[in-house]
């Protein structure tokens, strides 16, 4: 990937991490109980499952894996430094808030468990794209 797509890539992910903490007010999510959180959690996880098939679907075979390294990486350890600035330094929460915060923990890990397997299984069964 050239410079210009990974500063797209990021700017892509700082806009819908901003888009997700306005959603999230006032207390980014907390304002819901477990249950709540813990249903859109799924409902989010099935909607990016569908987006990772999709989105590598659409590509060549070799660049695959190295697309589905890029959406992991861009969309998940910027949202881990926005979440650890606003929750751990503004908030004044520290590293706790990867447990009072679970449902945003759960997508700095979930998301490579999505896309790269996806883009392995893709390899293994979609026809080579031309």
């Amino acid at each position: 990937m050239n410079t210009k797509k990974h500063f797209i890539l990021l700017m892509q992910s700082s806009s819908l991490w901003l888009l997700f903490w306005l959603i999230g007010l006032p207390a980014y999510y907390q304002q819901y109980s477990p249950v709540v959180m813990g249903v859109l959690c799924t409902l989010l996880s099935v909607a990016l499952s569908l987006f990772a098939v999709f989105m590598l679907m659409r590509c060549r075979s070799e660049i695959r894996m190295s697309r589905a390294f890029w959406l992991s990486f861009y969309y998940t350890v910027p949202f881990a430094i926005y979440d650890t600035l606003y929750c751990g330094w503004y908030l004044g929460l520290g590293a706790g808030f990867l447990v009072s915060h679970w449902y945003l923990t759960v997508f700095y890990f979930s998301l490579w468990l999505t896309f790269i397997p996806t883009a392995w299984l893709l390899d293994k069964i979609a026809p080579q794209k031309t």
